[in-house]
């Protein structure tokens, strides 16, 4: 997967997030716990860009961490939301799959960048 298209992707995966949370009801839980999501579901995106015009190797990991434990952060809402029983499995399921495959993407992209990292560093 190329940056532009993981690029796209943080973007639907924010979308797809915005379009669930308008579509929830109006309750004091679900304000409290949408808004939750929907700042670690836009940031991870975000954060990803900013890695990709990091000034600096360690800049690049610090952002790809932070879009890692975005993602992480975001499943740990959906999962709230599911167990709490506030809203139905089915409209999550797509949802937590999604921020799952991307925080498997972010770990295993920052996880190279340190071995590469280090590799640099001894010669």
């Amino acid at each position: 997967m190329d940056k532009n298209e993981l690029q796209r992707r943080t973007l639907k995966f924010a979308i797809d997030v915005i379009k669930f949370i308008e579509a929830l009801p109006n309750t004091p839980s679900l304000n409290i716990l949408s808004k939750q999501l929907l700042r670690s579901s836009t940031s991870i995106g975000a954060n990803y860009r900013s890695a990709c015009k990091g000034k600096s190797t360690a800049d690049f990991i610090n952002k790809i961490v932070i879009s890692e434990e975005e993602a992480d952060e975001s499943i740990y809402w959906l999962e709230l939301l599911q167990e709490s029983g506030l809203v139905v499995t089915s409209l999550i399921s797509p949802l937590k799959k999604e921020a799952t495959e991307l925080t498997a993407i972010f770990t295993a992209i920052g996880k190279t960048a340190k071995e590469n990292q280090k590799l640099n560093s001894k010669k």
